[in-house]
């Protein structure tokens, strides 16, 4: 029985633990992440190696030998994040602690001092187990002498292990890093050259020098990147090149690794200083596992473990390796591309199903609009049991018989009840629709979505999946756009290299699994479970309605937006010639140049503020203010509101037109304001101006199909409602609680009569006052609304704050809630982040506040029309009826009901809306039934 050695790269397993576990903390705020997933960790692995010697090795501060080599080695590594930073001593001292030489050495990294031990170990005939997830220790590997575990993959690799996993035998890893380079260290590396051509290279042409030698061979960019490169590789291959025979003072003999017994006293107080359970029995197991019995060996090459198995339950040891870059240890995969790879993945995503995180699926389309998108590549990550590609596109772009029948027999498994998880999962709903592919069939398994899950979670923040990737997983997964290009250029599934693809598609399914699990725990931190929640009754919900609203469109009459078209046309023309007429001369009013000559150089109107460029503005503010004492910024306006109209409504809705049902189908954006509202595009439907004459015609054109009625029910003075509710200010809950006129009761309040004396001006003004405070109007911005003196304005408002003193408080404790926590709550909990709220301008920072003061508002009303749909469509779902939402703009939903359904929903519609919550006024949703939307209304 040979003596074995464990030598674990401490650094490596640091970053590990910090990113494995959530953010846990002391009762004072201390970050312990770290250590509590390093100690479990660190006592996981020795039982599993049951090591005779062993120690852990730590990267000092400061430069070392490489430095010097070149100045640049690992100049663009970003500072150690201070939550990690300050983890690390505790971490060493419960190393000592559990009875682990440590080893710090200043001058050399870690992986130097690994390798100068693991050497001397040879030659003293013990065996060395290296625990890593760096790749480049693999250079160290020697048949029965030296193997890696793993961390990342969990498996222990020998010579033909490091083969099979990097197309190079270990003798040849220097060679192979030194073509590719390191992103992590900044050292350079061949242009463009990857994992899978470095490993060719070297095949083709034995070694580095080889490469070398016939460089003036290999055709192409590539062969020009190589050529580019030749210079730099021999300082390459000395930088990555681990050396074996550094100094290292603390060992003199085999004597000094030997693994003492815990001090058990110096443990309790660590365990008690840093709030973490003690283990005992546990620990004790683990110390009693890492004992090795007569005759017994450490694991064998090409064997799986569960090194985390001490890692909390929610934390799945079967995770994407949480590495700084996509280089670092790939994710490995398989194809499916006949039937028999078909069976094979089909049985071991069938052992999955148990998996406490669901598989993560990424896809690849023809087409970004939702009801036109035909699957070209799928991806499947489910963790331990594997990673799959299927390519679903022939060399022709055509899909082959062979293709069809693998994604046809991946059906049942989709519409089964395995749980899975995607990114944008309404848009995967719908190209899996296009399929004949129900993955909301009954009966199966959640479908879960990380890109609602960050959006729970940091609404300000953008959302992509290769940003979110870096953001919570340090990783840098290929990019869709990367892989494929963008815009013109953008290139079919089918054009780019199968490999480059299917890399693509499991790196991100991977990362979208991994995702996921961080999101869970998360979401699960928040005090209440609120942002669980937020996204478990809300947002998951909500994305099913919206994406049967959205297949089911909206049925429009093109031949009246035509006749529109051509009304609105001569009413432009009439107004451009009044335009010319008001100038003088003819000139183009879509010219922003032109229009600025005309105005304040011949007509000498007093210009207003500049624009980039220097010249004066002729935005919609500036000509709002002109027009209230000059004629032509009035045109101007109503030709740009008619134009606008005509080319973004009247002329495009036709050409939208769905050829497979004669509809128009927008998208709901469901991840885009910080408020939770929800967004429409391609067409954006909630941007019909109903103010005026032309822009409630339009809405006309939305027309319910023969036998049935347009319905339209929306939240009356929902967000006043709201702050009522929020502020808790007895003076509104009573207006709204007595169904008074909320506006009339203000005016009677503000301007001292009593509410049957109110005028209709002072009710006009009242109602300014109430909507212009809930967004956080100043006197000066009341004034300029009223048409009064900024003192007067000002008066009003504290007359407003006198009667409504509750509201003052709301106001003034939410700034003060903002500025302490950076975000503030819907009712429902909700948080609405607020970035500028620190800013150092101050104008910034007053928008901010504006924000934090009527976020609230906005957020919470998005919450409950959201919870509005959820119920409606359950209750039409469950009642069998055949109506069906199909808009919803703000606080209004638009249902599609046949005629003999109209009285059951007209009555049984404002019940449901206005019973999705509790607040301490009524809600109250109005309903109207029409032939149209306009006459909805």
């Amino acid at each position: 029985m040979s003596q074995t050695l464990l030598l674990i790269d401490g650094s490596n397993y640091l970053f590990r633990a910090f990113h494995a576990l959530p953010d846990l903390r002391t009762s004072a705020g201390e970050p312990t992440g770290a250590i509590k997933g390093f100690v479990s960790m660190l006592g996981a692995v020795r039982a599993i190696v049951k090591p005779d010697f062993g120690v852990c090795v730590f990267d000092a501060k400061g430069k070392t030998f490489r430095s010097d080599i070149y100045p640049e080695y690992k100049a663009n590594r970003p500072p150690m994040p201070d939550d990690l930073a300050s983890q690390i001593r505790p971490i060493q001292e419960f190393v000592v602690a559990m009875g682990w030489k440590l080893i710090v050495q200043e001058g050399v990294e870690a992986d130097d001092v690994i390798g100068t031990l693991a050497t001397r170990a040879k030659a003293r005939g013990i065996k060395s187990f290296i625990a890593t997830g760096d790749k480049d220790l693999n250079q160290l590997v020697e048949d029965g002498e030296i193997v890696t575990i793993n961390t990342m993959s969990h498996e222990v690799l020998d010579e033909a292990g490091v083969t099979a996993k990097f197309g190079v035998p270990p003798s040849r890893i220097i060679d192979y890093l030194a073509l590719m380079g390191d992103k992590v260290d900044n050292v350079p590396g061949i242009n463009k050259c990857g994992p899978k051509t470095a490993a060719k290279w070297i095949s083709e042409y034995g070694s580095l020098d080889g490469v070398r030698e016939h460089a003036s061979e290999v055709k192409g960019k590539i062969g020009e990147y190589l050529r580019e490169g030749l210079p730099f590789l021999d300082k390459a291959r000395d930088l990555v090149t681990i050396r074996t025979a550094v100094e290292i003072p603390e060992v003199k003999t085999e004597a000094d690794l030997v693994i003492r017994d815990p001090d058990e006293e110096t443990l309790e107080a660590l365990y008690r200083r840093w709030e973490m359970k003690t283990g005992g029995s546990r620990a004790k197991k683990q110390l009693a596992r890492a004992v090795k019995k007569p005759g017994e060996e450490g694991p064998q090459p090409g064997a799986q473990m569960d090194l985390f198995a001490a890692l909390p339950p929610k934390v799945d040891s079967d995770l994407m390796p949480l590495t700084p870059t996509s280089a670092e240890d790939p994710v490995a995969y398989k194809l499916i591309v006949d039937e028999p790879t078909l069976g094979e993945a089909l049985e071991s995503l069938s052992a999955a199903e148990s998996s406490v995180i669901p598989a993560g699926m990424q896809i690849f389309t023809d087409s970004t609009e939702p009801l036109r998108a035909r699957l070209t590549g799928l991806a499947i990550s489910a963790g331990p049991v594997g990673s799959w590609y299927v390519p679903l596109t022939g060399e022709s772009g055509i899909r082959t018989p062979e293709q069809q029948t693998v994604i046809e027999g991946l059906k049942p498994w989709l519409e089964g009840k395995a749980r899975k998880v995607a990114h944008s999962a309404k848009f995967v709903l719908h190209v899996m629709a296009n399929e004949g592919i129900r993955l909301l069939a009954p009966g199966a398994g959640r479908l879960d979505d990380t890109r609602l899950e960050d959006y729970v979670l940091e609404s300000h923040n953008r959302h992509e999946l290769e940003r979110l990737s870096l953001r919570w997983l340090h990783r840098d997964i290929p990019g869709t756009e990367e892989v494929f290009g963008k815009g013109a250029s953008k290139k079919a599934t089918h054009e780019v290299e199968p490999e480059k693809a299917a890399r693509c598609g499991v790196e991100q399914a991977a990362a979208i699994r991994t995702l996921h699990a961080r999101f869970t725990m998360k979401l699960a931190e928040d005090p209440g479970q609120k942002l669980t929640s937020i996204y478990e009754e809300i947002e998951l919900p909500t994305e099913r309605v919206l994406f049967r609203m959205e297949r089911t469109g909206t049925l429009i009459d093109t031949e009246l937006l035509h006749r529109q078209s051509k009304a609105l046309g001569k009413e432009i023309e009439k107004l451009e010639e009044k335009a010319w007429s008001e100038a003088g001369e003819k000139f183009n009013l879509g010219s922003p140049k032109q229009l600025s000559h005309i105005l304040f150089e011949k007509l000498a109107i007093p210009a207003g503020k500049k624009t980039a460029s220097g010249g004066y503005s002729t935005g919609e503010d500036v000509l709002s203010e002109l027009a209230l004492t000059y004629p032509l910024p009035k045109t101007i306006l109503e030709y740009r509101a008619l134009s606008k109209l005509k080319s973004t409504y009247t002329d495009k809705l036709p050409k939208m037109v769905f050829e497979g049902d004669g509809r128009v189908h927008t998208t709901f954006g469901q991840a885009t304001a910080v408020t939770g509202r929800l967004a429409s595009s391609d067409p954006n439907l909630q941007n019909i101006p109903v103010r005026t004459e032309e822009g409630r015609k339009v809405r006309e054109a939305f027309i319910a199909p023969r036998g049935c009625k347009i319905i339209s029910a929306d939240y009356s003075q929902i967000e006043l409602r709201i702050m009522a509710h929020i502020s808790e200010d007895p003076g509104l809950i009573s207006a709204f609680r007595h169904g008074m006129d909320v506006h009339r009761a203000t005016a009677s309040e503000v301007f001292g009569v009593a509410p049957d004396a109110v005028t209709p001006d002072q009710r006009r003004m009242a109602k300014v006052i109430n909507f212009g405070l809930i967004y956080g109007m100043s006197a000066f911005g009341l004034a300029q609304n009223l048409g009064v003196s900024r003192g007067e304005a000002a008066g009003y408002i504290d007359q407003y704050f006198t009667r409504y003193p509750k509201v003052r408080e709301y106001m003034e404790k939410t700034r003060k809630l903002a500025h302490e926590r950076g975000y503030v709550e819907t009712a429902f909990g909700r948080r609405l982040w607020l970035p500028d709220i620190t800013s150092s301008r101050a104008a910034v920072r007053a928008g901010a506040e504006r924000q934090a003061i009527n976020a609230p508002m906005q957020g919470t009303a998005a919450d409950l029309i959201k919870m509005a749909m959820v119920a409606v469509e359950k209750w039409l779902e469950t009642s069998g009826l055949k109506s069906r939402m199909v808009l919803q703009v703000h606080d209004e939903l638009v249902l599609e009901v046949p005629e003999d359904e109209v009285e059951t929903v007209k009555e049984k519609l404002p019940e449901i809306m206005d019973g999705v919550a509790t607040l301490r006024v009524p809600l109250i949703a109005s309903v109207g039934v029409g032939e149209n939307w306009e006459a909805a209304h």
